[in-house]
């Protein structure tokens, strides 16, 4: 094999000129919008009441949306994103509370009151069914006049009458 210098010379060049190429691709492409978008749906805007972090147009919620952008292009997991916010800013960013501690209530009661309310509902219709609430002998209530002055009673009587009238003209339209 014979030494060639200009050989030497021009196999770096061009091995230089192939090597950025291949370390590019070997680089992960940013965080797509959909993929920051993801992660602040999960969160609170912790200025803004009540907004979540990827519709909030406040320029600090884009600050924010960057960050997580800048997380997930760092290889930081969408949980690490959203316990990083919540250590930073307290639970209260979070959209959907973890299911431990006091906050397994959240997850918890609403089944249970499903549950409890279906069973209420069932027992109060089993109650109503036909023949449920048929009506059991009856006694008739005698009333006595016999201690009360005549006059009164004619005008209770009276008065009993022109009420029921006037109220079931007014019931019935």
């Amino acid at each position: 094999m014979t030494y060639k210098p200009g050989l030497m010379i021009l196999l770096p060049a061009v091995l230089t000129l192939f090597a950025p190429p291949v370390l590019a691709q070997d680089e992960e492409p940013p965080p797509t919008d959909d993929e920051v978008n993801a992660v602040a749906a999960q969160l609170y805007c912790p200025v803004c009441e009540n907004i979540p972090l990827d519709v909030c147009d406040s320029p600090a919620c884009a600050d924010w949306r960057e960050e997580i952008r800048t997380m997930l292009a760092e290889g930081y997991s969408e949980d690490e994103i959203t316990a990083a916010f919540a250590a930073r800013y307290g639970r209260r960013v979070l959209a959907a509370p973890d299911a431990r501690g006091i906050d397994v209530l959240v997850w918890a009661l609403p089944p249970v009151g499903v549950i409890v309310g279906g069973i209420v509902l069932a027992l109060v219709l089993r109650r109503m069914a036909p023949g449920a609430l048929t009506p059991g002998p009856t006694t008739a209530v005698v009333l006595s006049y016999d201690d009360l002055d005549p006059d009164i009673v004619a005008r209770l009587e009276r008065e009993l009458k022109e009420f029921t009238t006037w109220h079931g003209r007014i019931i019935g339209g």
